[in-house]
């Protein structure tokens, strides 16, 4: 299993597409076209939202699990732009997954506009909305897109009883016959891909299959464990995986936290580590820190080892795949964080509300450059300590080391 062990943008992307090669299945479990996984192998850049990162191994089957929400209009241009055109037999979308249509999207956007400078920094995908209609009973599954007829009238009776709501909202619904053809259409495409996911990946667990399991964003936006309000809509950690996919805690088999050797944020919420000087410029410029989904430019900062160790063993992690440490290339100082400061209280335990926290830091020597290396070895001897740092102060030992973008520039060790 991958799981993101920060805010999201870790790398999960690369680190999956790099082990689906040697995987027979690959999973996602939660969240919604708001994820961005980036993968460059070859020197050509695949952006994907939806379709599990296992899509370039053509033996790997990947599934959409029921813990995810779809925009079926998104999955669209997603085969459409990546030009996949041999997905019918590798893609499986559950039917259980709820849907989000623009009404959705709308919401999101009216939302945020109300709540102003306290306005939480979504995508705007309408990922909330469709998480929030599943929970209130009135969301609508994949699955439901076999009656395209009766859906529609389903979704109309739900306009026609919340009219009010969306008129203040100023959110603009479609005719019949607008969301009749639209839906159809959803139909036509998903058609060959609708199916229980449940009992699919139950049958490739129970044939010894190799199986990939892929999170979404990271840790920190759980929306149980992560920086609330300032989270996402559904659980991100190793625990959403059985709720995600139908599958038990016994069959999660090892949990690999994908970490950046720094720290990024897109949108609002608290952000210890942040660096709003040169520093934190030089962190978003050397990493191209811009939003995958978004385009919105990350938010930088020092690497947190209390907010690292805290999601480690949230997840149950047995290692870290450590990304993007070339990025620190030319650093004359790194700094980690490796305690707080609340209510003048030293601490190295993750709190429930990261208000006031101020961080304490170590700092280290850097180093000149990570480029050509691909072993262990060829590591400058401070970007060595650098890593021992972190496996100590986040008691998990690091497996796989990020070099460089590519899927070659990979340092993976045997532990």
């Amino acid at each position: 299993m991958i799981v993101g062990i920060q805010w999201g943008d870790e790398g999960k992307g690369k680190i999956v597409d790099m082990l689906a090669q040697k995987y027979e299945v690959v999973a996602r479990y939660q969240g919604g076209h708001n994820a961005g996984h980036t993968i460059v192998t070859g020197g050509k850049k695949l952006a994907l939202h939806l379709i599990p990162s296992g899509v370039l191994n053509k033996d790997a089957i990947n599934i959409i699990g029921g813990g995810v929400v779809v925009s079926p209009k998104a999955l669209m241009n997603e085969v459409k732009d990546n030009g996949f055109d041999d997905l019918e037999g590798r893609l499986f979308v559950s039917d259980k997954a709820h849907m989000i249509l623009n009404f959705h999207q709308e919401i999101d956007l009216a939302r945020e506009r109300l709540r102003g400078d306290k306005a939480i920094g979504t995508t705007g995908k309408g990922i909330g909305p469709a998480y929030s209609l599943k929970v209130e009973r009135n969301g609508h599954r994949l699955g439901e897109l076999r009656d395209v007829d009766k859906l529609c009238a389903s979704l109309m009776n739900y306009f026609k009883n919340n009219r009010v709501y969306f008129e203040a909202l100023k959110v603009n619904l479609p005719s019949e016959d607008e969301l009749k053809k639209e839906l159809r259409e959803y139909a036509r495409f998903l058609e060959p891909f609708l199916c229980d996911t449940t009992h699919l990946i139950w049958n490739e667990l129970d044939k010894g299959r190799k199986v990939l399991l892929e999170g979404a964003q990271g840790t920190l936006l759980d929306i149980d464990h992560g920086t609330y309000p300032f989270v996402t809509s559904s659980s991100t950690i190793s625990a959403g995986a059985c709720t995600g996919l139908g599958i038990n805690p016994k069959d999660i088999g090892k949990v690999i936290g994908i970490v950046k050797a720094y720290c990024t944020r897109v949108g609002n919420g608290p952000f210890p580590t942040e660096d709003e000087g040169e520093d934190g410029k030089t962190l978003g410029k050397n990493g191209h820190e811009f939003g995958t989904t978004t385009g919105r430019a990350r938010r930088c900062g020092w690497f947190d080892a209390v907010a690292c160790r805290y999601a480690s063993r949230l997840n149950g992690c047995d290692e870290l795949a450590l990304m993007k440490l070339d990025v620190l290339d030319g650093f004359k100082k790194i700094k980690v964080c490796v305690a707080y400061e609340v209510d003048g209280k030293v601490t190295k335990d993750f709190p429930s509300s990261l208000d006031g926290v101020k961080p304490i830091y170590e700092e280290f020597d850097g180093w000149e450059s990570l480029k050509g290396a691909n072993r262990m070895e060829d590591l400058p001897k401070n970007a060595l300590k650098y890593i021992k740092k972190i496996e100590e102060l986040t008691g998990t030992k690091v497996s796989i080391i990020s070099t460089g973008p590519d899927r070659d520039e990979t340092i993976v060790l045997d532990k």
